[in-house]
């Protein structure tokens, strides 16, 4: 099943409700833009490669053509996210739970984004909605194991694998040049760091554009009183909305997420920033043609943890890294029940 654009608009300007659940869906689209895109250029602005105002630039072209060309290609992440809880029965009551879902997420992410910490917007979006489905159904009974345990895949794929894969990349980037002048090679790095640097773009649109188009049919669905849809295709005018939007958000922030990844947690020379770049797209890409939905955030600083560490453990600023382990381990309990109880409170009230 699927929505055409004229449909869509009918019903848009016809249902308050699909007006407001459209409104808090493209806000979560937009914070992920300012939150969790920077991650990916955040090791090419701390070594010099790139000035802040083009890395953004080149961010946000690559996270639209992230969201577009993988969606089309293969949308399994998408379909994790739509069929991990069940939203269904009483479809207005579903809605409202959806949308307080969405603005827990917004409100978590935001309130992340303001203290420099990179939270993953990915956890988050999945701690709300699992939230909101236990409200709904009044029990876990609203979380559908099957798919959520590609969840715990994920995380363990995107902090181990990116991990050990960063401390892998940097290890044979050295020994394959250990013989060159490093002089000689910064100038290599540095483009390759760019190149790589957009790579990790793309990817972040890839997996993170999914999620949230898949949680934007589930809004679609529901606003028309349909809250049993297994299968949908997600159309054209979906991906080309929602990589606008999401490149739009990642244009005008992101420098405090820079600031904290790239520059404070290890001081990274060229080839280790394209080491951890290289790293990070390796592993996202394994997770979206596995249809699993990773936290781009934690692959990538996990990426940069295990570069720094492959030079020596004490260059990773762990104090950072503290930091980020408590916020990423919040997350889930902390969005998942500020979601539940707005959910609660919002079909009370409505």
């Amino acid at each position: 099943m699927t929505v055409t654009l004229e449909d869509f608009l009918v019903q848009l300007f016809s249902n308050p409700a699909l007006i407001i659940t459209v409104a808090l869906t493209l806000g979560t689209v937009m914070v992920n833009g300012w939150t969790d895109a920077p991650n990916a250029i955040a090791t090419c602005i701390s070594t010099r490669s790139m000035e802040p105002q083009p890395a953004i630039i080149m961010a946000a072209i690559f996270n639209f053509l992230g969201v577009f060309v993988m969606t089309i290609v293969n949308s399994r992440v998408a379909e994790t996210i739509y069929n991990m809880v069940d939203f269904g029965g009483d479809a207005h009551k579903a809605l409202i739970a959806l949308c307080a879902a969405l603005f827990a997420i917004v409100v978590w992410s935001t309130a992340a984004w303001w203290f420099g910490i990179p939270t993953s917007e990915s956890h988050a979006l999945i701690a709300g909605i699992s939230g909101a489905a236990i409200a709904l159904q009044k029990g876990i009974g609203g979380i559908n194991f099957d798919e959520w345990i590609k969840v715990l895949y994920g995380l363990a794929l995107s902090l181990f694998l990116g991990f050990f894969s960063g401390w892998l990349v940097v290890k044979v980037t050295e020994r394959v040049f250990s013989s060159f002048d490093r002089r000689k090679t910064y100038g290599l790095f540095k483009y390759a760091q760019i190149v790589s640097a957009a790579g990790m773009a793309f990817m972040h649109g890839a997996q993170d554009g999914q999620k949230f188009m898949g949680v934007f049919m589930l809004g679609i669905f529901l606003a028309q009183g349909q809250a049993s849809v297994t299968e949908f295709v997600i159309p054209l005018w979906l991906i080309i909305l929602c990589s606008v939007v999401m490149s739009l958000g990642t244009s005008i922030g992101g420098m405090r997420i820079i600031k904290s990844v790239g520059m404070e947690m290890v001081k990274l020379e060229t080839y280790q920033g394209f080491s951890a770049d290289l790293a990070g797209v390796i592993c996202l890409f394994l997770a979206s043609v596995l249809g699993l939905p990773v936290s781009t955030t934690h692959t990538k600083t996990t990426a940069i943890m295990g570069v720094g560490a492959a030079k020596r453990i004490s260059s990773v600023n762990w104090g950072i890294v503290k930091e980020m382990v408590i916020a990423w381990l919040m997350t889930f309990p902390g969005c998942g029940l500020i979601s539940f109880l707005l959910a609660l409170l919002f079909m009370r009230l409505f």
